[in-house]
C-alpha cells in the first residue's frame, strides 16, 4: 500500500482502537455500578466487551504491524491471526448466548430467573471462550499454509515470512471450517431467534390473556421489546461489519485468478475492527440503564462532580412472577353466622382486631391519652 493510503489506514485503526478501548472498558464499569445491570443478559455483554477491548488493545496494534509488512517467524504471525480468530468467534458465541437468554426471557417468563441462574450464566460463558479458543487455534495444530510455503519455496529454511493473514492461514480453513462452519450458521440461528422473540412479544402485546392480572404485562413486553431492537441492532451491525471480509475470502478461494483491490481489503478489516467500537455507542442510545451510568461515570470520574447513587430499579424478573391471573378466591368476612337467631355476628377474633385497632385510632386523635400510655 502506498505511503498516503497507508498512513490512513494505520491513523484509522488507532483512532478505532482507542474508542474500542475506552468506550468497553465503560461497558464493564457500567455494570460495575448500577446494580440493576447485574444481570444475565448483562454477563454476555460483560464477555463480548471483553473480546472487544482485546480487540482495541491487543488486535488492532498486531494489525498495524503486519500492514507494515514486518518479517517475522511463521507460527508468530500464525499466533498473531488466530488471536483474532479466537476474539471474533468469542465474540459470535457471545451474540448468540444473548439472544438465547432473551428468548428465553420472552418464551417461558415465568420460569426465567430458576432456569437461567448465574452460575448456569457462568457457564455459559466459560463454554463459549473454550469453543472460541478451540476454533481460533486450529490452525496451529496443523491445519495451515506452512507445508504449501515450503512445497512452493516461498519460506526461508529458518521459517521467517511476511508476515500477512493470507499467508498463514489456509482459505480451506477460513472458508469451509470457519465461516461455513462457526460463522454463518450462528447468524442464520441468532436471525430465526430474534425473529421468534419480535413474533412472541407482538403476539402477546395483542393478546387479553393478562388482563386480570394485576402486574402490567405490556410494560414488561414493551421493556422487553426494546430490548430485544438494540440487541438485534448489535447483532447486525456485526453481521455488515464481518460479512464482507468473508465473501473476499470466499472469492479468494474460489477464484483465485480474480483481483481484489487492496484498497477494498484494507475497508473490509477497518470494518471488522470499527465493529469493536460501536457497540458501547448503540447501548448508550438505546438503552436506559448504560445511559445513565455512563453519564455517572462521565459527570463522576472526569468532570469531578459529586453525583447520587444510581436507583436500584426493581427487577423484571419479579414483575413476570405476577403475570399469572388472578384466580378469583372467596371472600373471607370477619363474621359467623348465628344459626339459632338466623344473624350474623362478629367473630372473636376479628372482634378483638377491631377493638385494637380502634384504641390506636383514638390515641392518635388524642396526643394526651399516647402520653399517658406511654408513661
Amino acid at each position: 500500500m502506498p505511503g498516503g493510503p497507508l498512513s490512513l489506514y494505520i491513523g484509522m485503526e488507532v483512532a478505532i482502537a482507542v474508542a474500542s478501548v475506552i468506550g468497553n472498558v465503560m461497558v464493564v464499569w457500567a455494570v460495575k455500578i448500577n446494580r440493576s445491570l447485574r444481570d444475565t443478559t448483562f454477563c454476555f455483554i460483560v464477555s463480548l466487551a471483553l473480546a472487544d477491548i482485546a480487540v482495541g488493545a491487543l488486535v488492532i496494534p498486531l494489525a498495524i504491524t503486519i500492514s507494515i509488512g514486518l518479517q517475522t517467524h511463521f507460527y508468530s504471525c500464525l499466533m498473531v491471526a488466530c488471536t483474532v480468530l479466537v476474539l471474533t468467534q468469542s465474540s459470535i458465541l457471545a451474540l448468540l448466548a444473548i439472544a438465547i437468554d432473551r428468548y428465553l426471557r420472552v418464551k417461558v417468563p415465568t420460569r426465567y430467573k430458576s432456569l437461567v441462574t448465574p452460575r448456569r450464566a457462568g457457564m455459559a460463558v466459560v463454554a463459549c471462550w473454550t469453543v472460541a479458543f478451540i476454533v481460533g487455534l486450529t490452525p496451529m495444530l496443523g491445519w495451515n499454509n506452512l507445508g504449501r510455503l515450503q512445497q512452493n519455496g516461498s519460506i526461508s529454511p529458518d521459517l521467517v515470512i511476511t508476515c500477512q493473514f493470507e499467508n498463514v492461514i489456509s482459505m480451506e480453513y477460513m472458508v469451509y471450517f470457519n465461516f461455513f462452519g462457526w460463522v454463518l450458521p450462528p447468524l442464520l440461528l441468532m436471525l430465526v431467534i430474534y425473529v421468534e422473540i419480535f413474533y412472541m412479544i407482538h403476539k402477546q402485546l395483542n393478546s387479553k390473556k393478562f388482563t386480570s392480572s394485576h402486574a402490567d404485562p405490556n410494560k414488561y413486553y414493551d421493556k422487553e421489546l426494546n430490548l430485544a431492537k438494540s440487541l438485534a441492532l448489535v447483532l447486525f451491525l456485526f453481521a455488515i461489519s464481518w460479512l464482507p471480509l468473508h465473501i473476499i475470502n470466499c472469492i479468494t478461494l474460489f477464484c483465485p485468478r480474480c483481483q481484489k483491490p487492496i484498497i477494498l481489503l484494507y475497508v473490509a478489516i477497518l470494518l471488522t475492527h470499527g465493529n469493536s467500537a460501536v457497540n458501547p455507542i448503540v447501548y448508550a442510545f438505546r438503552i436506559k440503564k448504560f445511559r445513565t451510568a455512563f453519564r455517572k461515570i462521565w459527570q463522576q470520574y472526569v468532570c469531578c462532580k459529586d453525583t447520587p447513587a444510581l436507583e436500584i430499579q426493581p427487577s423484571d424478573r419479579r414483575e413476570m412472577s405476577n403475570l399469572e391471573p388472578l384466580k378469583a378466591t372467596p371472600l373471607q368476612l370477619p363474621w359467623k353466622r348465628n344459626q339459632t337467631a338466623d344473624t350474623l355476628q362478629l367473630s372473636p377474633q376479628a372482634g378483638e382486631y377491631l377493638d385494637q385497632r380502634t384504641e390506636t385510632l383514638h390515641m392518635k386523635d388524642h396526643p394526651r391519652l399516647l402520653e399517658k400510655n406511654a408513661v
